[in-house]
């Protein structure tokens, strides 16, 4: 489904993609885990030339890029492979959930209205929404934004969805409402690379987690490999710390 070769990006002079991997299968869900400014949302924004890379190739499904020299119309036919679910939700603040939904049906697709109404209840419906269809972002908790920016992703069907922190800007009691919905997607199927610090989420859903630090891949393998017996001391290291960050987390909550 997607494979990358010798991915590389720079900001300025500092790198921060270096040589990048990465085979994903059709119906894999992808966890990239790994500390802040590691290159992980930078790799997943490269995917899809949100982030345009300074070398390497990118193939999704039939579409190969080579990022060094491409046109436009090359860019355009790889983008349609994806869809983005964003850290805070991207939605347009002055349409109503189902509008945000079916935005990209009626402008890309030339969908008619009504066939993209019934295409958006649904999707509503999926995420659980169907009852706050016509309200606007504004009247929506955080959790319920990020479910339409899911629901707005699934509607141009694509061939895998990108998470970039889909829960990092959810208050604590929001984050369960989301997961699930990934939950759900996952059991369907679903290509999906998520960029996520949930560690006992990536632990239940993934069937292949990447860790990232300084720009490179360190360490890969299923979720057991990775997370649960990694032997490489870099790995070790981020995971104790991000154990400690969830007991003081705990501790804060029980005061």
């Amino acid at each position: 489904m997607i494979k990358v070769r010798n991915l590389t990006k720079y900001f300025d002079d500092k790198q921060v993609l270096n040589d990048i991997n990465l085979d994903i299968r059709t119906g894999e869900v992808v966890a990239i885990i790994g500390p802040s400014g590691s290159g992980k949302s930078t790799l997943l924004r490269c995917l899809n030339l949100l982030e345009k890379p300074n070398s390497g190739t990118i193939e999704i499904k039939d579409v190969k890029l080579d990022t060094q020299k491409y046109k436009e119309r090359d860019a355009y036919q790889l983008r349609q492979k994806t869809a983005m679910v964003f850290q805070h939700y991207n939605l347009f603040k002055n349409k109503t959930a189902l509008k945000n939904v079916i935005e990209a049906l009626l402008v890309s697709k030339k969908m008619k209205k009504e066939e993209a109404i019934q295409i958006g209840v649904d999707l509503l419906k999926r995420v659980g929404l169907e009852k706050q269809a016509n309200q606007y972002p504004a009247t929506l908790s955080g959790g319920q934004q990020q479910r339409v920016s899911i629901a707005r992703a699934l509607a141009v069907k694509p061939h895998a969805i990108l998470f970039d922190e889909p829960t990092s800007a959810l208050d604590p009691e929001l984050v369960n409402e989301v997961l699930q919905v990934i939950r759900e997607l996952a059991k369907e199927d679903t290509t999906m690379v998520i960029v996520t610090h949930e560690m006992q989420f990536a632990k239940e859903v993934a069937d292949h987690v990447i860790f990232m630090a300084d720009g490179h891949i360190i360490e890969q393998g299923t979720p057991e490999q990775v997370i649960e017996h990694s032997l490489n001391p870099r790995t070790q290291r981020f995971l104790r710390q991000m154990g400690d960050e969830t007991d003081e987390s705990a501790r804060q909550k029980r005061k």
